[in-house]
């Protein structure tokens, strides 16, 4: 199994503050892991520190074999869902195609091969009823499906995932979280998924990496999602309860509970 992304001895902090410190990790193709931690844990920093946009203090973070940089082909990204201005005329297959282009909406005229990527993507997400309408008009929902398919328009071999489920009914979240790993398991696109609630996708995930105090650890999420783990990463008690066939993380400093 080919490693296409590999984080070796990253650092970073803002100040005084440690995000993280000697984080390792290495990420396989077809592979889920999870992005897990409280706020300011550093999942955000750690997502642009792969993308080329955040300088590390020490280390080094390689994607497909070459070191982090801007504008990497090789990097898909899914965001948070954001429902998009009414006014917005740009149609949703416009914001795909620069998935596939990076060229501002109408230049320039797609080509035959850009416009069969386009139809791929779209139909990947079952978006094809949607795909023509105004991207402003459309629900949430479908313009998260339309957001999954800009960014796997370009065939990326890492799709990054910042708490793309955020805003959506647990309808919608089981939706796009079933559209990410089917693209994973067909097209071998390893995923890092940053969340704040694993329960959506536990079942889909392959390995956790949970951010805390500084410091790291990663394993499945039987490995990680456990109390003795986390009260060792938090150096303070941390319960961890399975309920419902959910998962929630009690006693987390400064941060109360949270479902993970």
């Amino acid at each position: 199994m080919s490693d296409v992304l590999a984080v070796r001895g990253a650092s970073l902090s803002f100040g005084d503050r440690t995000l993280w410190r000697d984080l390792g990790l290495t990420v396989h193709a077809g592979e889920f892991v999870a992005v897990l931690g409280a706020n300011g844990s550093g999942k955000t920093s750690l997502l642009r520190a792969i993308l080329g946009q955040q300088p590390l203090d020490a280390g080094t973070i390689e994607v497909a074999g070459h070191p982090a940089r801007r504008g990497d082909r090789a990097l898909g990204y899914v965001p948070q869902q954001r429902i998009a201005a009414r006014g917005i005329g740009v149609r949703g297959r416009d914001l795909v195609t620069m998935g596939v282009d990076g060229h501002r909406f109408g230049l320039p005229i797609p080509s035959r091969a850009t416009r069969e990527k386009v139809d791929a993507a779209i139909a990947s997400v079952g978006a094809q009823a949607t795909a023509g309408r105004p991207f402003g008009s459309l629900s949430g929902g479908e313009q998260q499906r339309l957001r999954v398919a800009q960014a796997v328009a370009g065939d990326p071999a890492v799709l990054r995932c910042g708490e793309p489920l955020s805003s959506l009914d647990l309808h919608h979240q089981k939706v796009i979280a079933s559209i990410i790993d089917e693209r994973r398991r067909l097209a071998g696109t390893a995923v890092l998924f940053v969340t704040h609630d694993i329960n959506p996708v536990l079942d889909m995930v392959d390995r956790v990496l949970y951010l805390a105090q500084g410091g790291f650890t990663v394993g499945t999420a039987d490995e990680v999602l456990r109390s003795d783990v986390l009260s060792e990463l938090y150096r303070t008690r941390v319960e961890v309860i399975r309920t419902g066939g959910r998962v929630v993380v009690a006693g987390i400093p400064d941060h109360g509970e949270h479902h993970v």
